[in-house]
């Protein structure tokens, strides 16, 4: 079974994707924010990330930048950046950060659906 990390500082946004997640076939674990992330990733790298931007205590882009730090030989999992704002700018940051796509807050489990699909068909599914 595939390992989903869901890092989000809303308790709501974080059951709601893992619902939808756990319905894909997912074991979903949860962090509220990058520094929760990177404890989760230490102990036990996930397949994907959900990843919410703006979080206290670590943010989506310091989660990205510290991954990298502290695991230089592994490559970031798939990761999906969670937005509020469809800014450009943000979104062009955190996929030359290594996110691997982005979604816009909040999403429904069509929109979550979609993203995972494309998982499925890219780095999962080979």
């Amino acid at each position: 079974m595939k390992l989903c990390l869901i890092v989000d500082d809303s308790s709501v946004i974080r059951k709601v994707a893992n619902t939808i997640l756990t319905g894909l076939d997912y074991k979903v674990v949860e962090a509220e924010n990058g520094q929760k992330a990177i404890e989760h990733c230490e102990a036990q790298m996930p397949d994907a990330i959900l990843l919410d931007w703006h979080m206290p205590v670590m943010n989506g882009q310091d989660f990205l930048t510290i991954f990298k730090r502290t695991f230089p030989t592994t490559d970031l999992p798939w990761t999906i950046y969670a937005t509020t704002q469809n800014d450009p700018i943000d979104i062009s940051r955190a996929l030359s950060s290594g996110a691997t796509d982005y979604i816009i807050k909040p999403f429904n489990r069509d929109d979550l659906e979609k993203k995972f699909a494309k998982l499925e068909n890219t780095k999962l599914g080979k």
